[in-house]
């Protein structure tokens, strides 16, 4: 991880002309990004199979390459404080977690080459269909979500988003199939058909339900950006939430007309006695779980928590790995080491995880004997 392919290889050249010959295969060849990563894909479902419920976590990502002035079929992932575009891929991924929160494997993965708006294209928003739009790729990995449930009859899977999946669309998707559960953090304050007619005002009257304590991960410092407010350091720490949830209807908006509203739940937990000088943690999270006890709200608000081990396996896959150090001539070839990457980024995550969890787990249970004879001989080196 984090190395060059040719510099791990250590002079094989079978193996470096080997690696190029997958990588520099043609555009329409049959080495995808999908193609690369449907083994490991048949064996995370096999592991979701183990399991009573899974947590689908959708994320994305950018990956910056601006640094490849030569680099074909990148697209803009946003601009720098003097309004320079940056190139780059935007990688979109769903990651199979336990409820423990082991990850159990990428499900889905894409790298999107975001191209901006035509100046010539004058259609609001709303006229636009979901389809062109950037956050129909959420709506893409639930389907998939539903294509895989249907493999799995006796495990229960929970589609859980951040706030970019909060859309109408999404959730209209959910209830054409409700083989997939949705939970997604609440990003707008929507119009309700009940008094006072505003979501969070809404539930914000509702009466303490439970309290929770939950593990709040540490967030790293962010500067301002031209579309992003800048974010300050925030050290980890656990945090008691009151609890308050209900059940209300979300009203269509005017251009889903034709749309009945949706029946969902919303949860409410916000910190009442904050450390000093710390924002107070609140949250509002929609879901289509049926929340019959207190118990059930909180039993959300945990599997929201593992909503965070894709921004570890993030931080894993660019910090590790180095995805972003990446350097081929097209967006295509870029795209199947990312996916090799993929891979080797769960790996590295599955293990520190056990690690921390059971270290006294064999070493057969991760490694082949091969990879335990070469690990032993290194490790008699090293010493």
């Amino acid at each position: 991880p984090g190395r060059a392919f040719t510099g791990v290889a250590q002079g094989d050249a079978a193996a470096v002309k080997g690696y190029y010959r997958l990588i520099d295969m043609p555009e329409d060849s049959a080495v995808t990004m999908d193609h690369i990563l449907q083994p490991h894909r048949d064996r995370t479902v096999r592991r979701m199979q183990g399991q009573h419920t899974v947590l689908c976590v959708q994320d994305g990502s950018d990956l910056n390459y601006n640094g490849l002035a030569a680099c074909t079929g990148l697209g803009e992932i946003g601009t720098n404080q003097t309004g320079a575009k940056s190139r780059g891929l935007h990688l979109h991924t769903t990651l199979a977690i336990s409820p423990s929160g082991l990850p159990l494997g990428v499900l889905k993965a894409q790298c999107l080459a975001p191209e901006p708006k035509a100046s010539e294209d004058n259609r609001p928003a709303f006229a636009i269909p979901i389809e062109e739009k950037k956050t129909f790729v959420w709506i893409e990995h639930h389907r998939d979500m539903v294509a895989v449930a249907a493999e799995m009859p006796h495990t229960r899977l929970i589609d859980v988003c951040d706030r970019e999946a909060d859309f109408f669309e999404m959730f209209d998707e959910q209830r054409r199939d409700r083989s997939v559960e949705l939970l997604v953090r609440a990003k707008y304050n929507r119009n309700i058909a009940e008094d006072p007619f505003k979501l969070w005002e809404a539930v914000r009257q509702t009466p303490v339900q439970s309290q929770v304590r939950v593990q709040i991960p540490r967030q790293s410092a962010r500067p301002k950006k031209s579309k992003q407010q800048a974010r300050a350091k925030r050290p980890a720490r656990n945090a008691d939430l009151a609890v308050r949830f209900m059940r209300v209807q979300l009203r269509p908006a005017h251009y889903h007309a034709d749309k009945a509203p949706i029946d969902i739940w919303v949860i409410h937990a916000r910190e009442e006695n904050p450390p000093p000088n710390t924002e107070a943690v609140e949250w509002f999270l929609l879901t289509t779980i049926d929340l019959g006890t207190p118990e059930d709200a909180e039993q959300c608000l945990r599997w929201y928590c593992l909503r965070w081990r894709i921004e570890d396996w993030h931080r894993v896959l660019k910090s590790g790995c180095r995805v972003e150090n990446i350097a081929h001539e097209t967006a295509e070839r870029v795209r199947r080491a990312i996916a090799i990457n993929l891979v080797i980024a769960w790996r590295i995550m599955l293990m520190t995880l056990l690690g921390r969890e059971t270290p006294g787990l064999p070493a057969e249970v991760l490694f082949s004997d091969v990879e335990l004879q070469t690990l032993r001989a290194y490790a008699k080196k090293k010493t």
